[in-house]
């Protein structure tokens, strides 16, 4: 196959899917007699994305595939497509999420004896449904507690590959800010802890409106901050706009 007709079929491949694309995916879709080498297509990956270093889109690899998605930078205003306000998370759910990012596999309690605080229902709700932690087992101890671990969808949320391109807690500002001990095992100095614990140790929490905006003490922080790397920040995908996919 003509290398541009495969750039050309690739890129329409992954604006028409509007979500992660795999290579072996991408492979399927052609018949037999026609199907390109796995070299071809990567080729072809490569290609593509140089065709779009001066453009508003990128072609970007996360945790479950290939996506042609907005670039950070034009984020901002192509958002204003849709009347909905991006999603803001409180603090404190980035620093639970943060926790089970960095230390799964982890419990509930755990998290809650690490940050002095209880975790809310609201806090645990809200990243289950976004599908960003799951149960990947249970702590053989009375009681047998759940074990939390990320997903896919958590990767690709943040621009992700793999755990391994998390930033160091050097680059994790904002959690910096408000003393979150993470104590990772890579040598890297973890922040001092420095939470208030609120009345009746209880976290602080309260979900806002249907646009997914969250309050801790008149505080809100954007779920992008949890990476320091502008270019991690979840990104919408050039045809639908999905920014949570």
């Amino acid at each position: 196959m003509n290398p541009n007709d495969l750039k050309n079929l690739v890129e329409a491949t992954l604006l028409a899917a509007g979500r992660p694309v795999t290579a072996a995916q991408m492979l399927e879709l052609f018949d037999e007699r026609e199907r390109p080498t796995s070299e071809q297509l990567q080729e072809a990956l490569t290609s593509l994305s140089a065709d779009y270093e001066s453009r508003g889109i990128e072609l970007r690899e996360v945790a479950s595939g290939w996506r042609i998605q907005i670039r950070t930078k034009c984020i901002d205003v192509v958002s204003r497509l849709w009347q909905e306000r991006a999603s803001r998370y409180s603090r404190a759910l980035l620093e639970t999420l943060a926790l089970v990012a960095y230390r799964q596999p982890i419990t509930r309690g755990e998290i809650e004896s690490i940050r002095g605080v209880a975790i809310s229902s609201s806090i645990m709700r809200t990243i289950q449904e976004r599908n960003w932690i799951r149960v990947v087992g249970h702590r053989e101890v009375p009681g047998r507690p759940e074990l939390l671990g990320t997903t896919k969808e958590f990767l690709d949320y943040f621009g992700l590959q793999s755990l391994d391109q998390l930033p160091t807690l050097a680059e994790l500002r904002d959690l910096e800010n408000v003393g979150v001990q993470l104590e990772l095992p890579s040598g890297d100095v973890p922040v001092s802890p420095a939470i208030d614990a609120a009345p009746e140790n209880v976290e602080a929490e309260t979900l806002g409106d249907a646009d997914g905006e969250a309050e801790s003490d008149g505080e809100t922080v954007t779920a992008p901050t949890m990476v320091a790397n502008a270019e991690s920040q979840p990104a919408m995908y050039a045809p639908s706009g999905d920014r949570n996919e």
